[in-house]
This record gives C-alpha cells, sequence and structure tokens, in this order.
C-alpha cells in the first residue's frame, strides 16, 4: 500500500526530526515544528496509520515514535532531497585531497579520512576489483641475497609489492633475467587472463634447474594474482562513540567487532555493489544489512572508476538515524574528486 500525501509529510517531518535530535518524536512537539495545518488529533491518527503500517516505531520508554527501517526505506526511496554541497563545504574536501597522489593507495586513504572527517561516522574506502586490469611492468629486485622484493604495476596507477624468499645461489643477473622475461611475455595482459601457464611460458627460455626456476615462477604467479586481493581502508570508528545509539557499552562493542572484521565489511560491499551502475549510490539500513552487528546501522556506498571495466568503492558507515541527504552529497562529491585524481593520473602515464 502506498502511502498518500498526508501521510508522507509527517513521515518526512519524523524523520527529519529524529535525525536532528535523536529524541522520539511526539505529535505534540511535531504539530509545534511544522506548520502541518492540521489539527493535532488528525496528526496523532495519522500518526497511529503510520505505525500499524510498519513505517513507525514505538519506544518502550517514550511516547513518542521513530522511524523503523521500513520508514527509513520511504524516505531514502521517496521523499529525501539530495542538495548539493555549498561552496564552502566542497572546498575543504577539495583541500584535503589536493595534494599530488603517485599511486591509488595514498589516495584512498586520504579521501576515507576526508569522508569520515565531514560526515563524521565511520568511512571506507575499498580497493578496486582488478581482475580486468592489465599488467604494465613486473619488477623483480633483489634486496639481498635469498630475499627478492617483487613489485607489480597494473593500469591506472595501481602498484602493489611483496616481499619473497628464494635460494640464496641466485644470482641477480638469473633474477633479471627471468624478471624481464616474464615482464615481456605478460605485459598487456588482464589479470584474469594471466595464470601460472602463461608465467611459465613466458619464462620457458630461462636457463636454471627446473626447481629453481618453478619457484621463482610461482612466486612472481602469486604476487601477480595477490595484486587483486581487496584492501579495504577504514577511518573514523570511535567517532561513532559519540552517537547515542552507541553509548550502551555493550552495543558499542558489538559494533567495533565487526568493523575490525574488515574482510567480512570489504566483501559485503564488493557483493552489494558489482552489479549496480558506476556512479550511483547505494543505501543499505538496518536489517537489510546482512551482517551480523551492524542491524543498528545504516551503510551508503558508492564507485569511483579505475577504468572502463575498473572500479572501486567508498562508502559510509553510520547510524540509521544517518542524514543520508548529506552523506549522500558528500560521498558523491569525494567520488568525484577521485575520479578526477586518476584521469589526470592515467592522462600522465599514457592511459
Amino acid at each position: 500500500m502506498s502511502l498518500d500525501q498526508r501521510k508522507k509529510l509527517i513521515l518526512q517531518a519524523i524523520v527529519d526530526d529524529y535525525v536532528s535530535t535523536a529524541e522520539p518524536v511526539a505529535s505534540k512537539a511535531l504539530i509545534e515544528r511544522h506548520d502541518f495545518r492540521l489539527s493535532s488529533a488528525t496528526v496523532r491518527n495519522e500518526m497511529s496509520d503510520l505505525e500499524q503500517l510498519g513505517y513507525l516505531e514505538q519506544p518502550h520508554t517514550s511516547s513518542g515514535r521513530i522511524p523503523s527501517d521500513k520508514g527509513y526505506r520511504e524516505y531514502v526511496d521517496s521523499l529525501m532531497k539530495v542538495d548539493r554541497l555549498t561552496d564552502e563545504e566542497g572546498e575543504i574536501i577539495r583541500k584535503r585531497l589536493s595534494e599530488s597522489f603517485d599511486e591509488l593507495t595514498g589516495l584512498l586513504k586520504k579521501a576515507s579520512n576526508a569522508l569520515s572527517e565531514q560526515t563524521g561516522y565511520v568511512s571506507l574506502a575499498l580497493s578496486p576489483r582488478l581482475r580486468k586490469s592489465y599488467l604494465k611492468q613486473l619488477k623483480m629486485m633483489m634486496i639481498e641475497p635469498g630475499k627478492v622484493l617483487v613489485v607489480v604495476v597494473l593500469s591506472a596507477g595501481v602498484v602493489k609489492d611483496r616481499l619473497v624468499r628464494i635460494p640464496d645461489y641466485l644470482t641477480p643477473e638469473q633474477l633479471a633475467q627471468i624478471s624481464k622475461a616474464i615482464e615481456t611475455g605478460l605485459c598487456g595482459k588482464s589479470l584474469e587472463d594471466i595464470t601460472l601457464v602463461t608465467v611459465t611460458s613466458a619464462a620457458k627460455d630461462a636457463r636454471l634447474p627446473d626447481a629453481l626456476l618453478n619457484q621463482i615462477l610461482f612466486e612472481a604467479y602469486t604476487a601477480i594474482k595477490q595484486a587483486d586481493n581487496l584492501e579495504i581502508y577504514m577511518d573514523g570508528t570511535n567517532r561513532m562513540l559519540s552517537l547515542p545509539e552507541f553509548s550502551d557499552i555493550s552495543r558499542a562493542r558489538c559494533l567495533f567487532d565487526t568493523l575490525a572484521r574488515d574482510g567480512i565489511v570489504s566483501g559485503y560491499i564488493n557483493e552489494m555493489t558489482q552489479d549496480d551502475d558506476k556512479g550511483s549510490y547505494m543505501i543499505r539500513i538496518g536489517q537489510e544489512i546482512s551482517i551480523e552487528g551492524l542491524s543498528d546501522c545504516s551503510f551508503v556506498t558508492t564507485t569511483y572508476n579505475v577504468g572502463e571495466k575498473i572500479a572501486g568503492n567508498i562508502g559510509v558507515i553510520g547510524p540509521r538515524r544517518m542524514e543520508y541527504s548529506k552523506v549522500v552529497s558528500q560521498i558523491s562529491f569525494v567520488r568525484q574528486v577521485i575520479n578526477n585524481h586518476l584521469d589526470q593520473f592515467k592522462a600522465l602515464n599514457g592511459g
């Protein structure tokens, strides 16, 4: 059953008031704050109807009402007006991200920090899904006998490195020969097309004992494939302690324990957004989030674009009583700034 305009007007006012005050909203306070031009009896009846329809809830200790997950969902889908950031707000974010970044990790960490500071909630930036990314460089450098640094450079400025151990009788010249062969054979190939077979084929002319060669090739292959591991940069967890929803120690501990399991959070966001259109935003509220410990929270996420088929995510985790319009505006602006940085980086590095 869809809501009529009067119920929508009252629901919107209740959500707005509860977001700003964190106090259950009573009919008397609602009438005093808003010019509904309705009698108090009519407002009470409409609130009662909204509660029966599942859009409002009544806390046990209060005569007022608060929005339910269904109420918030109706609000963000139909009632919320997303306003653009003011010039001043945009300039604050732009200044925070104005420095030059030579690789994606630094940009994402800074973006996550800026987003948390501006929203007052937990923010996160998720590394891009790189299966479609292609290999630009692979360098294997001997740090000392038996210890090698493998550096993988992917398209759009993604750089990953891995320290590995190899037999200490391998010479720097032999390592350089193998490294060059792998790079030459695989440069331009996407990660999803690189297999242990293709790595081995690239170095087929290397003159080394099979056991030694196979070990080095396996380490190179592992470094390349691990470049696609999702990484999450989270900021502002402690900010949640200032919110009344998490003043209870046990509830706060449950939240912190869940956020500490960042693999679960990143995996959920990746799964949630992999079919999403680039540039849009997604909101998950309360029980819609299928992660134990986050039922009192809401997610807002969006994508940034590393390439035509490559995207990552930035997002905000806050209470269900979130300033949704403000968060959507801020996260959309940060996404735009990230995309601008990545476009500049690609231009400087030949696409």
